[in-house]
């Protein structure tokens, strides 16, 4: 007898299968049958018990079950089947009160006691939806690069110096000396690339000791990095975000309708997505919202108002903010030859929000080491990182996109922690 998944049940009609399940409700006991939905990672089914059988009454919510039954079809529920159940055996009661109802439209609790039980939420279909979305956008984002002979990499979490620069440092105690956990790949990502595999990807935690704590800041997140050489500038490295994105969102329709559909998220178009330099932002937030930046970057308030404008006027919903301004990109990045103010560097921007940062990399050691002072830092002290600049290392460049992110944008969720399995940020280090 085959052990199957709920989703599977279809192609077994007239046959008998085993399902492990969890009890998700007992819908209805009449007379001589009972009513009881079971759900695995894949769905939910109806299972119709006749008599009384003794573990009936033993039953209760999110109960771990092993269950013997006729797959038969049936008009009457969503899946088109249910099962006729035969035998079933509890392998795990539950012995504890639940924190919280899982078998309502939503998880009735705020955001903090849900994260408190997270474990458990994961019995939620919608929760579950989160993280099998998440899943399919990484696996999307992995095959998109091996489609374009990307090599993905394992690069040190625990660093002797910061990618980023600033302050942001977590600092730990390495055996005698001093460490720090990783904010990038990006010093391994260029040296990798340059060293010869010239295609590079990584999918791995980074962290920030951020002091922020909004819904869209975490202490430790997925990154996934890549980074690409012998580019002719900038336009190659939106090029392949914006084919990326394309293959993300056809991806995510064919493989998680119904995750999607829990949710009520709608994919955006995709295709050919504007590009806007950073000046010339500046001058239509004045001109159509009264809104002077005050350097060349964008605040959150900057960036959701040119996403408006953009919807608006071009009817994308992303858009790559490009040319940020030296002072206010790190001093990897290239300075652009037509404008000393300003870098080869872009954000994706979508609904509202930075998605990601990219840029095109210095790849001349003169221009690197230059860069490197003009950031206050001493050259000598990135040495290693420096060395294969020296040995014929091409244009390049690349970006950085947060799963947890876009996980959260994609789906219209309030806050980055519920698309977060164990979330880190300035006050949570636990479970």
């Amino acid at each position: 007898m085959p052990v199957v998944w709920i989703d599977e049940l279809k192609e077994h009609v007239g046959e008998e299968v085993i399902l492990h399940a969890w009890i998700h409700r007992i819908r209805k006991v009449s007379g001589k049958l009972a009513f009881i939905l079971l759900k695995d990672k894949s769905g939910i089914v109806q299972g119709v018990v006749s008599g009384k059988p003794d573990w009936l009454a033993e039953l209760s919510n999110e109960a771990a079950v092993v269950v013997c039954g006729e797959v038969t079809a049936t008009t009457q529920q969503v899946l088109g089947v249910e099962l006729q159940v035969k035998e079933l055996q509890i392998v795990a009661g539950v012995e504890r009160e639940l924190p919280f109802e899982l078998n309502q439209e939503e998880i009735s609790a705020g955001l903090e006691h849900r994260l408190d039980h997270r474990v458990l939420t994961l019995r939620h279909p919608k929760t579950q939806a989160v993280f099998t979305v998440q899943d399919e956008i990484v696996h999307a984002f992995r095959m998109f690069l091996r489609g374009e002979r990307f090599t993905e990499i394992f690069t040190p979490k625990i660093v002797a110096t910061g990618t980023e620069g600033g302050t942001e440092l977590f600092e730990l105690k390495y055996f005698e000396t001093k460490a720090y956990l990783s904010q990038s790949p990006q010093f391994y990502k260029q040296m990798v690339m340059g060293g010869g595999l010239q295609r590079v990807y990584e999918v791995a935690a980074a962290y920030r000791a951020e002091q922020h704590n909004t819904s869209r800041h975490l202490s430790e997140f997925i990154s996934l990095d890549l980074e690409m050489g012998f580019i002719d500038g900038l336009e190659d490295v939106l090029a392949l975000e914006e084919r990326m994105m394309q293959y993300i969102c056809d991806h995510l329709r064919e493989h998680c309708a119904s995750e999607l559909a829990l949710h009520g998220a709608v994919l955006p178009k995709t295709g050919r997505i504007p590009r806007l330099r950073i000046k010339e932002i500046a001058a239509i937030l004045k001109r159509e919202y009264g809104k002077e930046l005050t350097e060349l970057d964008l605040d959150t308030e900057a960036e959701r108002l040119i996403c408006d404008y953009v919807l608006k006027e071009y009817g994308s919903e992303f858009v790559f903010a490009t040319h940020y301004g030296r002072a206010n990109r790190p001093m990897y990045t290239q300075p652009s030859p037509d404008d000393p103010d300003t870098t080869e560097s872009f954000d994706m921007l979508f609904r509202g929000m930075e998605m990601n940062s990219g840029a095109q990399r210095v790849h001349d050691p003169r221009v690197l080491e230059e860069s490197i002072r003009f950031k206050g830092l001493d050259p000598e002290s990135f040495n290693e990182y420096r060395e294969i600049f020296s040995y014929g290392t091409p244009p390049h460049g690349g970006f950085a996109i947060g799963a947890a992110r876009m996980t959260t944008r994609f789906l219209g969720l309030d806050n980055i922690r519920d698309a977060v399995l164990f979330p880190r940020d300035r006050f949570r280090l636990s479970p």
